[in-house]
Order: structure tokens, then C-alpha cells, then sequence
């Protein structure tokens, strides 16, 4: 395997890095004490809309999509997007300026992949363009939802429409002033075979039933803008045609979501953790204890070490994982998916802990963007499937190969 960048990657990654310096560092933080004001809360920083007009207008877009999306790509395969992820990964408010956060990447390809001309003309576009955003509604309370067979919500054909009713949460940016579209996963046939009762179907935010009970909480933070909302679909009808790909056919969509999205994070927190070793690196040079550097003693050299060690281990996973996917597709690829799905999140979790560490009080504060990295980490260790999934089917599948 030779993941060495391609000349086309490797100026992507310069000019990428040159727009940050340029157009992002220096209010970067405004933009985050910005969203950190409860006096604007679900409002968005009124500098973003101009970062993401200079980031369209710079060709930094959409570069998430890979070839075989067609008109809708940027050109750039899976191998050649994971460096340009993980440059967007050392910040929370990076991927959002080139128009490649989640849960939109993830519902552009749901509908780039599966949707009609129709549905592509009415919600592809405008998210591609930046115009709107949107939320993906699997997750329920009232069921384990790893196990996405448990979901309750009921999608029931009536005439020449589809009736939705239904309690989901953890709907990601469904807060958001621009949120528009919501793709809802539900059981159309509960009598059919397990893995073909699901279906999805497309359902505008401002549709009729749609309930946005609260928002919820993940370490103490609403994420404003978007925020992880609680939602009630009570008697929610939309036209038949909303319907992506066709009654029974979730579990498939879900499955053709769930993998490129998986390496998305993945991706982003490899840079997360990049990140947090190099704010190491400076913090234990700059500072002093019992007459010598930190960066002297050799506890923190060992610790230094095993984050570089365990990083690149990471990358390399997830460059194998990438490169497969583009050459056998996510289900071809589906084992080294689950790899870094189990190892990423966990090994850039340790990574921060040991860099908060090495702060001392200022690791733990707002200072440093620490906490926030590890909030991150955690919270992908549950998105897209709990650790213990990924462990569970990884194992089942090695034993059955190697047997």
C-alpha cells in the first residue's frame, strides 16, 4: 500500500492550511465565544456566512463527496480527502467553513447515493450549496438503538401519502435557524423480515407534527448552533415521493451512510488528536518543575512519545480503511471501518487526557481547547454505533474467517 500524497492532494492540503492561517485563526476564537454566549444561542456567528463564501469561492467545498458521486463530487477519493479531514478535525469550527460537518456530509451522500432527481434538485443541492442544513432521526429513547432492528417510529402509507409517528433524539443540528430537511428512519412493514421493516423517508422541519421538545445536553454544552435535539412526529404527513429509495430498504441506506460517515470522524479526530500533542509538545517545553523542563523529564517524554506512536498507528488504520473503501466499497471495506471506529475515537480520547494532563489546571479550562477535543472523542465512541457493536461484529466476523 502506498499512501503517499498525490501532487493535487498535497496542494489542496497547502492551500488549505494557507486559508486557515489567513481567513480562520484569527477569529476563531470569536467564533467560538460566539456560540458559547447563551445570548445567541441557536444563532450563527454572523462571520461564518463570509468564511464559507470565501472558502466556496477558494474551491475549498464539498470535498468530502468521491468520484463515483459524479456531478456531485469534488473529485477527490476517499484516500486523498483523509489528510484535508484532518486538517478540518483540529477545531470544531472548521469542517462547518467548508461545508463538510456532520450530519449533513452524511445526509448529502444519503441522497447523492439513493435519492431521485427530485429529491437531489429539492435538498441535494441546497445543502451542497451551503443554503440550508439538515438531520438525520434514527436514534429513540425508549429503545437500546444500537440495535437499529429496536426502532418504534411508524412510517404507514396513506394514499398518496406517508403518516409519521415517532420519538427520536440525539437529532444532530436539528436546532439549527436553517435546518430544513430531516431524513427519519421508522418501521414501515413490522411484519417483514428484520432487516427489511425499515424504511426512510425525507421530512421537512416545518412539516406539520414535527416537535422539537429540547435540546439536549452533552458535557454540560447545547452545541449551539445546531444542537442534539429531542423530537416528537405525531400524525406527520408528507408526500409519497419523499420516500428515499423505497419501503424496506433503511437498513441499506443506513449501512451506505453509516461507513463514509464513520471514516469522517475518524479522519477529523486524528487531527483532533494531532492537535492536542502539539499543544503538548509547547506546553512541556515552557514550563518548569523541581529545576528542570517537563519536557526533560522522562515520564513526559515516554507519554510525548506514545501519543506520536499511537496517532500515526491510527492514521495508517485509517488510510488503509479509506484506500479500500475506494477501491471495494464501505461494505468491502466494512472490516477496517469497524477497526478504526473502535480504535480512533478511543485512542484520541487518551491522547487529549494525557495532554490536559500535562496543562495541569489550564487543561481543564477554557483557555485551551482540550476539553473540548475529549468531548468530541467520547462522544463518537456512541455515534454511529457504540464500541461494543463494532467490537461484537468485528469478532464474530474474524472468528468466521479465520475458523
Amino acid at each position: 500500500m502506498n499512501f503517499e500524497y498525490s501532487g493535487e492532494t498535497r496542494r489542496i492540503i497547502d492551500k488549505l492550511k494557507s486559508f486557515i492561517a489567513k481567513e480562520v485563526a484569527a477569529v476563531k476564537d470569536a467564533l467560538i465565544a460566539f456560540t458559547d454566549d447563551p445570548a445567541n444561542l441557536w444563532q450563527e456567528p454572523p462571520v461564518l456566512e463570509d468564511l464559507k463564501t470565501k472558502a466556496r469561492a477558494a474551491g475549498l467545498w464539498n470535498l468530502f463527496l468521491p468520484p463515483e458521486y459524479g456531478e456531485f463530487s469534488a473529485g477527490l477519493s476517499n484516500l486523498e480527502y483523509a489528510p484535508l479531514a484532518e486538517i478540518m478535525g483540529r477545531s470544531e469550527v472548521l469542517p462547518e467553513i467548508f461545508n463538510c460537518s456532520a450530519p449533513d456530509t452524511g445526509n448529502m451522500e444519503v441522497l447523492a447515493k439513493y435519492g431521485t432527481p427530485q429529491q437531489q434538485e429539492r435538498w441535494l443541492k441546497p445543502l451542497l450549496a451551503g443554503e440550508i442544513r439538515s438531520s438525520f432521526l434514527m436514534t429513540e429513547p425508549r429503545v437500546a438503538s444500537s440495535d437499529a432492528s429496536n426502532i418504534e417510529c411508524s412510517i404507514r402509507r396513506d394514499g398518496g401519502e406517508y403518516v409519521i409517528d415517532g420519538h427520536k433524539w440525539w437529532a444532530s443540528g436539528v436546532l439549527h435557524p436553517r435546518n430544513e430537511i430531516l431524513i427519519v428512519m421508522g418501521k414501515t412493514d413490522p411484519a417483514a423480515e428484520r432487516h427489511r421493516q425499515q424504511s426512510m423517508v425525507l421530512v421537512p422541519t416545518k412539516t406539520p407534527g414535527v416537535n422539537i421538545v429540547r435540546p439536549l445536553e452533552v458535557f454540560g454544552s447545547v452545541h449551539s448552533p445546531g444542537g442534539h435535539g429531542e423530537v416528537r412526529l405525531e400524525d406527520v404527513r408528507v408526500p409519497a415521493e419523499n420516500l428515499i429509495l423505497g419501503e424496506g430498504r433503511g437498513f441499506e441506506i443506513a449501512q451506505g451512510r453509516l461507513g463514509p460517515g464513520r471514516i469522517h470522524h475518524c479522519m477529523r479526530l486524528i487531527g483532533a488528536a494531532q492537535h492536542a500533542l502539539e499543544l503538548s509538545c509547547r506546553r512541556v517545553e515552557s514550563r518548569v518543575a523541581f529545576g528542570r523542563k517537563l519536557s526533560e523529564q522522562g515520564g513526559v517524554r515516554a507519554d510525548i512519545a506514545r501519543s506520536r506512536c499511537e496517532i500515526e498507528q491510527a492514521r495508517l488504520l485509517t488510510l488503509a480503511a479509506a484506500d479500500a473503501i475506494d477501491r471495494t466499497g464501505a461494505k468491502g471495506a466494512m472490516d477496517l471501518i469497524a477497526m478504526i471506529k473502535i480504535v480512533v475515537p478511543r485512542m484520541c480520547q487518551e491522547v487529549v487526557d494525557r495532554a490536559i494532563q500535562m496543562h495541569g489546571g489550564m487543561g481543564v479550562s477554557g483557555d485551551v481547547p482540550l476539553t473540548r477535543l475529549f468531548s468530541y472523542a467520547r462522544i463518537v465512541r456512541l455515534a454511529d454505533g457504540p464500541d461494543e457493536v463494532h467490537l461484537d461484529q468485528l469478532g464474530k466476523r474474524t472468528i468466521g474467517q479465520l475458523l
